[in-house]
């Protein structure tokens, strides 16, 4: 398919390999990237072949994302992956070397990912953390001030980078406000405009050069009542006030603090200004059904899309037992946790 018909969607599968009518779903819809989970991941042998499928059913060097932020939410583990801290108990142990320890971090989890193919990580969370936080993410968050958060960000998206891989920060514009975990429920945000842009955005102002970002779905109640995900509005403090100009994909339309029908949410978020729409369970019904409502990528997207990609680069050569050294030091010779 040519570039004026691929969709506007990141796509997850159902398992391990490829189901026929995935392989077939795929080759039409021609989606963006694809991402994997869990339940896709068994040894490095079978990430590699399926990322290496995956691309042959678009024809091309598709991006493939996973969240590995190390921690709770990490997808490729151990025995045949290094384990990791959770992000805020890391920073809190390595104190004012914090930012050389997470790029010594994400440039090892970047090592990790493009030795199985995966080019892209859902990385990092740029949130601050406060105290309403809900626990699904306050220590995945590295700092409560804006500029140390966004100091810690630019450098484990440094790192992966560096690594030959492209870095998507979360949750734009800012989750860290919320008290729901958006899995199950719609968080609503209640701070003033003028408190919001001193704070939340002020950390992903300070990141806005970066070539990939995620929205959350957290209503700010000062701008909207729909999710940021499904509002223009919001999208438009992202362009505009946070100044972020890379390529936009959603959160899980699946997350239940979204409603309506699967593709009524693609397609609100597409309209919103999203670039792309990200389903991520791998059921092919719902597939379908965002690929119909999200359609074909527009030129702004598409070049937004291609300035994101020529960002991916070959993996700068390291030392990596060298680097793992020097990370488990700066824990306080805990190694990755």
């Amino acid at each position: 398919m040519s570039e004026a018909g691929r969709t506007a969607a990141i796509f997850g599968c159902s398992g391990p390999v490829l189901t026929d009518a995935e392989r077939q779903f795929f080759r039409e819809a021609d989606p963006f990237g694809f991402i994997l989970f869990a339940r896709n991941i068994d040894n490095p042998a079978q990430v590699f072949a399926l990322t290496q499928e995956l691309r042959s059913t678009v024809g091309r060097d598709a991006p493939i994302f996973v969240d590995q932020e190390g921690g709770r939410v990490q997808r490729l583990r151990a025995p045949h992956w290094r384990e990791w801290l959770p992000p805020l108990e890391a920073v809190e142990r390595a104190g004012d070397r914090a930012a050389r320890m997470l790029w010594l971090r994400y440039r090892l989890i970047a090592e990790d990912l493009r030795a199985v193919g995966i080019d892209g990580n859902c990385a990092p969370v740029a949130d601050i953390r406060t105290a309403a936080t809900h626990p699904f993410l306050a220590n995945r968050c590295l700092a409560d001030e804006a500029a140390r958060v966004a100091e810690l960000a630019r450098a484990a998206a440094e790192a992966h980078l560096a690594g030959g891989v492209l870095p998507v920060m979360k949750h734009l514009p800012g989750h860290g406000r919320a008290a729901a975990d958006t899995h199950h429920d719609l968080p609503t945000v209640t701070a003033s405009r003028e408190e919001l842009a001193a704070t939340d955005f002020a950390a992903f102002r300070a990141l806005a050069d970066l070539p990939l970002a995620m929205t959350g779905h957290v209503v700010f109640s000062a701008y909207d009542a729909q999710p940021a995900t499904l509002s223009g509005p919001m999208v438009g403090v992202i362009r505009d006030e946070i100044g972020f100009s890379g390529l936009l994909m959603t959160d899980d339309l699946s997350m239940q603090a979204l409603s309506g029908g699967i593709g009524a949410r693609a397609g609100a978020a597409i309209a919103a200004g999203c670039d792309l729409a990200l389903h991520c369970n791998g059921e092919l019904a719902e597939m379908e059904a965002v690929a119909a409502a999200a359609g074909a990528m527009g030129p702004e997207a598409l070049e937004r899309a291609a300035a994101a990609l020529a960002r991916r680069r070959p993996p700068e050569p390291v030392d990596s037992r060298a680097l793992e050294a020097e990370h488990s030091v700066l824990l306080g010779g805990h190694g990755h946790g």
